[in-house]
């Protein structure tokens, strides 16, 4: 069987466990809806390794529940090494990630490395850390992750992204 490649995106926010698994479910669902999961290998991870190996926060599971998405089964990481040559996109969650990324980013990688709501459309706005707020700011992260999850799928589907080859239908 031959391996077909996907086009590979890293959602990354601060610790993993608000903004960048969400981001990660709600474009899951997002490419599910339009048919083309098999194209994409979708991961998540954080700047800091503070959460490693701890399911998102309730918060981001409970919001994700309340639009039919499940994420709980998702763990923390950290970014790491290998995540530069992995993937096609990083996507920072907001300007901090992404300034943190390009700097242990190898020069050859830094032009994979995004403002999520930047690169999907969103015109330089963060999304912005809702940890320490209410169940509120969870509902608004998550409108904002889903609009842009929306643009960035669009955006994909018009531009042909080239891919790295490093993701297999394997994986």
């Amino acid at each position: 069987m031959i391996a077909k490649s996907q086009t590979s995106i890293l959602f990354v926010c601060l610790g993993n466990i608000c903004r960048s698994p969400l981001a990660e479910g709600v474009f899951r669902a997002v490419i599910s809806e339009r048919g083309v999961a098999d194209d994409f290998l979708l991961d998540s991870a954080g700047t800091g390794g503070w959460h490693q190996g701890s399911a998102p926060d309730p918060r981001s599971v409970a919001i994700a529940a309340d639009h039919g998405l499940d994420i709980s089964t998702q763990k923390a990481r950290k970014v790491v090494s290998a995540d530069f040559q992995r993937f096609d996109l990083i996507l920072g969650m907001d300007r901090s990630n992404v300034d943190d990324l390009r700097r242990a980013a190898p020069p050859e990688a830094r032009d994979r490395v995004h403002l999520f709501l930047d690169f999907a459309g969103g015109k330089g706005k963060d999304v912005p850390d809702p940890y320490y707020g209410g169940a509120d700011g969870f509902g608004d992260v998550y409108r904002m992750i889903r609009d842009a999850s929306e643009s960035l799928a669009d955006r994909l589907e018009r531009e042909s992204l080239p891919v790295s080859g490093q993701a297999s239908s394997t994986t």
